[in-house]
């Protein structure tokens, strides 16, 4: 094998990332085979061992190398309310903003029938496990279809939970709009 077909499989498996086009992948490429051995077989180490050592949480299911995610672990925060979100780039979202002192709950996914993902296919059941001493849900999954499908369909299943406070995060204020519209409680 040729050192330009390492070059181009090096190319083709950065462009699979999501964000990075060809000539991105290509940028890439030649800043990796600038910099020292030592440096490159880091970052491969890094990538390695964080594909191994990384899963879900056993109980909200964000990303941790520990059995339980630091999160769910602080005795600190509220474990009252749980923010229900797709995946844990949203709690890494979330947690930036430095507002929200609750716990979470990642679906990983959500509701496509498109796609063949129903239900049973997300982590529904395990937020239902997850109810005893919370006393409000907030819904935060993306405003697009499949992301409001997702959350009308938690919100009829904790309807019969009355002493659960179901809420949706609010999607920004429309022109000409007025925030007692913004933020507003689901009734399903």
């Amino acid at each position: 094998m040729s050192n330009i077909d390492a070059f181009s499989r090096l190319c083709a498996q950065l462009a699979k990332l999501p964000g990075v086009g060809r000539k991105s992948a290509q940028r890439m490429a030649y800043y990796l085979l600038s910099q020292p051995e030592d440096q490159v077989q880091a970052l491969a180490d890094a990538i390695t061992t964080a594909r191994t050592k990384v899963h879900e949480c056993r109980i909200c299911g964000n990303y941790t190398d520990q059995d339980i995610c630091s999160i769910c672990a602080d005795e600190r925060r509220d474990g009252s309310t749980l923010c229900v979100v797709r995946d844990p780039r949203d709690v890494a979202a979330i947690e930036r903003m430095r507002d929200y002192n609750g716990k979470y709950h990642v679906l990983h996914g959500i509701i496509s029938p498109m796609e063949g993902i129903g239900p049973d296919d997300i982590r529904i059941r395990e937020l239902m496990a997850r109810l005893n001493g919370v006393h409000e849900v907030i819904l935060a999954t993306n405003p697009d279809i499949e992301g409001e499908a997702t959350a009308a369909y938690i919100a009829r299943l904790l309807k019969p939970f009355t002493d659960i406070k179901v809420t949706r995060i609010a999607h920004g204020l429309p022109v000409g709009g007025e925030v007692p519209h913004a933020v507003h409680q689901i009734v399903p």
